[in-house]
């Protein structure tokens, strides 16, 4: 049986992802950490976020630990939290998924996401049900610590040049969702002397006016203020602020795979080294790479694995094409906050966010998915037929396929009983035709 899915585990708040099940991994924690240490626990701004974390704090003291509940905030703010005052640390959210979810992330003693072995032996003591709790003398400790998100936004500030964004004085619009980026990026943008206007910066667990997942078509309010502000950026959080999408000078939001291509441009400009991201990632990463005559390491898809490989290797930098970004110099996680702060300080130096986009080569997307009974075993199959040919092929997440110009990339969905088709091509037309042969080959042993 599995438990974590690519980050975490989430499920319907109070259906799925209940007190007990919550109060239960995170005794499977505490066992795992030998029933002694520290854990911060913090949450996002959903509803049912004081119900779940009071039952990850029921969990944590009784298997002995010391709890520090740091109240609402960003994910990247308690993973940057846990790597100076914890030896663990759990998050309860859901990111991007609608209102009725939630979930719970489990952090390691650095900040970062639980390796995946280390989830792996949490999950067999959750599924054994051979939890040690602590004699009763034993019990943990609760503190609290409001000073979490101030920590968290000096960290950033420290991290970039925040003098020369001062003196440009932009004037960003924000967009945060009612979601836990309301506690942080607006101080944090006015405190690198912007003027900032925002849209959604209450906090508010019912997510009123758009859904946590900031897609282009809901921040039209968004985009239409940054053009009647005459703004410089507007950007928008998901609900737990580890990512950011950004819209241009003119109102004009930006690809996450070309923010990605051209974050890692800039970086490279500054410093040469390796840049880690996902099977996932646009080809653009692999010219922006080859022209900086830099290495470029592909993993599986999902942010820990990023982290992880980037940590491994001394990655410059890293990220996901969903807005995801990671900066070694603050910390070894997806950061939207910082990723905001950093293009702020390379628009100091005269660009605008609209050229920057044109910077980075085009590349047209298609997309798909595929419903199948056993996605396992067909994946074998497309495995199979595809290695024994001459293609140049990729086996570290699914099967990706390379071509001159292109590639498909053929996964097994986490969590559901699909299989997703991702194709990338110079082409509108042939990123398309390629994501139907990706089809054929899944439907031929569907």
């Amino acid at each position: 049986m599995k438990l974590f899915g690519t980050n975490g585990v989430r499920g319907i708040a109070n259906a799925y992802m209940t007190p007990q099940m919550v109060m239960d991994v995170v005794r499977s924690l505490g066992t795992f950490m030998g029933n002694k240490g520290t854990v911060a626990i913090g949450r996002d701004t959903r509803i049912s976020g004081d119900m779940l974390k009071s039952a990850a704090i029921a969990g944590a003291l009784s298997s002995g630990l010391t709890v520090i509940d740091v109240g609402v905030g960003p994910t990247p703010s308690i993973q940057y939290y846990v790597r100076d005052h914890a030896d663990a640390g759990i998050v309860i959210t859901a990111s991007h998924n609608p209102r009725e979810y939630n979930g719970i992330k489990l952090i390691a003693g650095d900040g970062t996401e639980m390796s995946r072995d280390d989830e792996g032996a949490i999950e067999n003591i959750y599924f054994s049900r051979e939890f040690k709790p602590a004699a009763w003398q034993y019990t943990g400790d609760l503190r609290h610590d409001i000073n979490a998100n101030e920590h968290y936004i000096k960290g950033i500030i420290n991290a970039i040049d925040a003098d020369v964004i001062r003196q440009k004085k932009f004037k960003v619009v924000t967009d945060t969702g009612c979601g836990a980026g309301s506690l942080t990026l607006p101080f944090l943008l006015r405190r690198l002397g912007c003027e900032v206007i925002t849209i959604n910066a209450q906090t508010d667990g019912t997510f009123p006016s758009r859904n946590p997942e900031p897609t282009p078509d809901a921040l039209a309010d968004l985009a239409n203020l940054v053009i009647k502000e005459g703004a410089q950026m507007g950007v928008a959080h998901d609900g737990d602020a580890d990512r950011a999408v950004f819209f241009d000078e003119n109102g004009k939001f930006i690809d996450e795979e070309v923010l990605l291509a051209m974050m890692t441009k800039y970086v490279l400009q500054q410093k040469k080294g390796v840049v880690v991201t996902p099977v996932s990632s646009s080809q653009r990463m692999l010219d922006v790479t080859k022209e900086a005559g830099v290495d470029l390491i592909w993993t599986a898809v999902g942010s820990i694995n990023v982290a992880r490989k980037m940590m491994e290797v001394g990655a410059v930098f890293g990220g996901e094409g969903n807005g995801g970004l990671i900066f070694p110099e603050h910390q070894y996680c997806r950061d939207g906050a910082m990723s905001c702060a950093k293009l702020l300080e390379i628009m100091a130096d005269g660009k605008k966010l609209s050229e920057m986009a044109k910077s980075v080569p085009a590349y047209f997307n298609s997309k798909t998915k595929v419903e199948c009974h056993d996605p396992k075993s067909i994946m074998e199959k497309v495995k199979a037929e595809v290695t024994t040919g001459r293609m140049k092929v990729d086996t570290t997440d699914g099967v990706k396929i390379w071509y001159e110009d292109g590639w498909i990339l053929i996964r097994p969905s986490g969590t559901e009983p699909i299989i997703r088709i991702f194709a990338e091509f110079r082409t509108k037309e042939r990123a398309a035709e390629l994501m139907n042969d990706g089809v054929q080959l899944v439907e031929k042993y569907a």
